[in-house]
């Protein structure tokens, strides 16, 4: 692999080249997060030409937009990618920053080629069988599309919060940072996940009053980073890679569970949100009320701020045909699409297993993606022989 860019050539809105065609860049991977950077090393490993587009200035950025005091889930010594540790202690969990640089190093390490700034507006399929990916007017061209960019990419509010009083501030997920972002006064968080749970346990600590409003997907059973999680946690890695997947009964009941409600709370259980003093409603929020939100008892809080921990919307609508189901998924079989040979995914949630949620599980589906595309690349020159 290498690091040069790519030479593209424009094309008219037909998808016929106005010139002598773009480059085939073999196989194109959307997003150089963990999953599509993983895909890239087996890629370069069998040989295969291929290209990193992602939306981002700099590698690693999709972490650097997260909150100040996010923490990984798993310890270092689980954190790295196919081919190079993670340059942290092996028993110390590292923060989302931690992950960027550590992305931003693989790449040069691995000699990944990656185009950044490149946010992807269509993928479409060719009537040859190949792949045109829309980026900022140009189209790139492969035998191969990796979607790798997340399966829930836009942040989700409810209708209702645009009925909230103007002067209650409203700040997604994926736009808060740290507790000077808020107004003095209560704080809701809406959304019991992982995210929710991390958010309204700091903002606790930080002084706010702090309510919770959510159902609660679940947790692991010990405190995390302590003794007991420590001795445990080889056996919870056992079982994400091994039982949870979808060759057993267990992990194909899990999946869509998972999608549906999330995945259980790690880093910030129940027992800690209580001991802090953040006040814990399973129940949602489900209207507003004199421009106040209101929750599913019918109780109106009164609040200064509003946090919405509240997910992102599916959005595979810039595949062109439609490979998607009614619930909005992919119709995949862990990440092949066999009505769109050549269109693969990367990073869907419980895509073949627990594990494809977990950082140091990238490896396992992008080793089997990378094995896929072989095959057809295989069959693609047996045909042409």
């Amino acid at each position: 692999m290498t690091t040069t860019q790519p030479t593209t050539q424009p094309i008219d809105p037909t998808g016929v080249s106005t010139d002598t065609g773009p480059e085939n860049l073999g196989t194109i991977i959307i997003g150089a997060g963990q999953t599509g950077l993983s895909t890239a090393y087996f890629l370069g490993k069998a040989g295969l030409p291929c290209v990193v587009i992602d939306e981002h200035e700099r590698v690693g950025d999709q972490w650097r937009a997260r909150y100040d005091s996010l923490r990984l889930n798993s310890p270092a010594r689980y954190d790295a990618l196919p081919g190079m540790r993670f340059p942290a202690p092996p028993g110390s969990y590292p923060s989302g920053r931690d992950m960027a640089d550590y992305l931003e190093s693989y790449v040069a390490e691995m000699g990944i080629r990656v185009m950044s700034g490149m946010p992807v507006s269509r993928v479409q399929r060719q009537a040859d069988g190949s792949w045109a990916v829309t980026v900022g007017g140009e189209s790139l061209l492969a035998n191969n599309v990796v979607v790798a960019c997340g399966s829930e990419r836009l942040p989700k509010v409810p209708e209702f919060g645009a009925d909230l009083d103007p002067g209650i501030r409203q700040v997604h997920s994926s736009d808060y940072r740290n507790p000077d972002q808020l107004l003095p006064g209560p704080v809701l968080v809406v959304g019991a996940g992982q995210s929710g749970a991390d958010i309204a346990l700091e903002l606790r600590a930080a002084g706010f009053e702090t309510t919770l409003a959510g159902i609660v997907p679940g947790e692991v059973p010990v405190p995390f980073g302590s003794r007991r999680s420590r001795a445990a946690f080889p056996l919870l890695w056992f079982a994400a890679n091994h039982v949870l997947t979808l060759r057993t009964p267990i992990g194909r009941k899990m999946q869509p569970a998972v999608r549906s409600h999330g995945a259980p709370l790690v880093r910030v259980r129940r027992p800690e949100l209580d001991a802090a003093g953040v006040r814990r409603i399973e129940s949602r929020a489900v209207r507003a009320q004199g421009g106040l939100p209101v929750l599913e008892s019918g109780e109106v809080l009164d609040v200064a701020n509003v946090v919405w921990c509240t997910g992102y919307r599916r959005d595979f609508g810039f595949i062109e045909p439609s490979v998607t189901g009614p619930d909005g998924w992919p119709l995949d079989d862990g990440g092949v699409v066999a009505s769109a040979p050549g269109l693969f995914f990367m990073g869907l949630l419980f895509q073949r297993g627990f594990y494809s949620m977990l950082i140091g599980g990238a490896w396992r589906d992008a080793s089997f993606i990378a094995d896929q595309i072989a095959a057809l690349e295989r069959s693609h020159s047996r045909l042409a022989a």
